[in-house]
């Protein structure tokens, strides 16, 4: 893990797609999208419904070797906002054990605007900690230092013939988009227009790798 500045804080990506902040020995994580099998399949397209077990699992891990004081989830936490009310006891039981250990801040998101939480933790539309916006969708027209998620992104290089993508980090001077956590998320190019547009200015990909912040300059 390689320590990187942003707005005068020193935070960390880490490869799984969260964010430290070891100052506040706090955690960022966005769009973990949990039960959005079970969403899917009450539609009628059958997936296996293990997504939201499988983002737990990895968060888990996660939190076991940094030990967090504090988690921030950074919207679309749900699928949508009757997605907490669908978590399967076993899930529901490795969430509230992980909230039972942090100050735990839900962010809601365009999913889960609506939500309200049977697992506990704080629900908040946005958040300003220690001088930085916490929010699901970055404002372009905020010039504050600001962290969100929402979009997804991802970093998409040709390699030998192929096309290899990596969750990334798109960061400008003023803003910080997460990639999305959960197991079962798409990606949005880093370079999509509307990234762009979102994030503003000289733009980023930050590919965490385990001893190394790969950054990659994203064309206007």
């Amino acid at each position: 893990m390689v320590p990187f500045s942003f707005a005068h804080h020193a935070l960390v990506a880490l490869p799984q797609g969260a964010l430290c902040w070891p100052a506040r020995r706090a955690l960022l994580i966005a769009d973990l999208h949990f039960e959005k099998a079970s969403w899917f399949a009450a539609g009628g397209q059958m997936l296996p419904p293990y997504d939201s077990i499988a983002t737990l699992a990895d968060l888990t891990t996660i939190v076991d070797a940094v030990q967090p004081a504090e988690i921030w989830c950074l919207g679309d936490s749900f699928h949508d906002s009757r997605g907490s009310d669908r978590l399967p006891e076993r899930a529901q039981a490795m969430l509230q054990a992980l909230i039972a250990r942090t100050r735990w801040t839900w962010i809601t998101g365009n999913h889960d605007a609506g939500l309200s939480d049977r697992c506990g933790g704080i629900i908040a539309d946005e958040a300003v900690i220690d001088g930085l916006v916490l929010r699901h969708e970055a404002d372009p027209a905020d010039p504050r230092p600001e962290l969100s998620g929402h979009f997804h992104p991802k970093f998409r290089v040709k390699v030998r013939g192929r096309h290899v993508s990596r969750r990334c980090f798109v960061a400008s001077p003023a803003k910080i988009i997460l990639p999305a956590f959960g197991a079962l998320t798409g990606g949005l190019d880093a370079g999509h227009p509307e990234i762009r547009r979102a994030i503003g200015g000289q733009a980023e990909a930050l590919v965490p790798v385990e001893d190394r912040l790969l950054r990659f300059a994203l064309a206007a």
